[in-house]
């Protein structure tokens, strides 16, 4: 078993790989395709330099032909994805719904990242979340009415707020993203993602405006994406116990 779980790490930090590819890409407009280069002296990296966490190791986190340095980044969105995948089907099992949620795990590492950076959410990532919001409707399709309300229980709220704050209060993205992390988890998930990633987003930013001054404008995104993903795998369990709470 302890193999399977390292072939699930390695496929991970490979996705992850990619993942470094389109943060750094997207907001360029540019191809996600194309090689991959130095950003100080433009050295065409062979393939040997892109075998994740690896390369970074070997060549001690420096360019092999000028030396700069590179950024922790690399190393950091390779690690990070390919032992959440490793945790997502520990919580979760195997089945279909744990991939489903390995590629919502690398695309909310992807939204985060670009959000908390640019303070916007892309297009593209939405839809993306959207196309596995539908995928997990078909595998639980006894239950897909809890998935279509969910695509509307927390974004039509947000909505709200936008159309009456100007769109001062709440991003156009984070109403794309509950609109279709909601079809994934169906309504009293998306529910509870919404509550705990306010509730994460609150704490951390009032400690990063005490501590380094943050400015009080906050990207919503990345404590979203943590309420989504905690829910995705732990988020049902936490509902029945809250539910039996009040009927007690």
């Amino acid at each position: 078993m302890v193999c399977v779980f390292d072939f699930i790490f390695l496929f991970g930090i490979v996705i992850g790989s990619f993942l470094n590819v389109c943060i750094y890409r997207y907001p360029k407009k540019e191809s996600l395709l194309k090689g991959s280069h130095c950003m100080e002296c433009g050295y065409h990296l062979r393939w040997y330099d892109l075998i994740p966490l690896f390369s970074f190791l070997i060549l001690r986190g420096r360019c092999r032909k000028c030396h700069a340095k590179l950024s922790l980044q690399y190393p950091l969105v390779e690690g990070m994805n390919g032992a959440l995948y490793v945790i997502v089907f520990l919580a979760n099992g195997w089945n279909y719904m744990s991939v489903v949620y390995c590629l919502l795990t690398s695309a909310l590492i992807v939204l985060s990242i670009l959000d908390f950076r640019t303070m916007e959410i892309a297009d593209g990532i939405n839809l993306f979340i959207l196309l596995l919001g539908i995928a997990a409707t078909l595998l639980d399709l006894h239950a897909w009415k809890d998935h279509v309300v969910g695509m509307f229980s927390v974004s039509v709220f947000l909505l709200v707020i936008y159309l009456i704050t100007v769109g001062r209060g709440i991003g156009g993205g984070d109403i794309k993203l509950m609109f279709g992390a909601g079809l994934l988890l169906g309504w009293k998930g998306a529910v509870l993602a919404f509550f705990l990633g306010c509730i994460i987003g609150s704490v951390i930013h009032l400690i990063r405006m005490a501590v380094s001054h943050a400015e009080h404008r906050l990207a919503l995104g990345p404590y979203l994406s943590v309420g989504i993903w905690f829910t995705a795998l732990w988020g049902t369990p936490l509902i029945d116990w809250y539910i039996g709470m009040i009927k007690m």
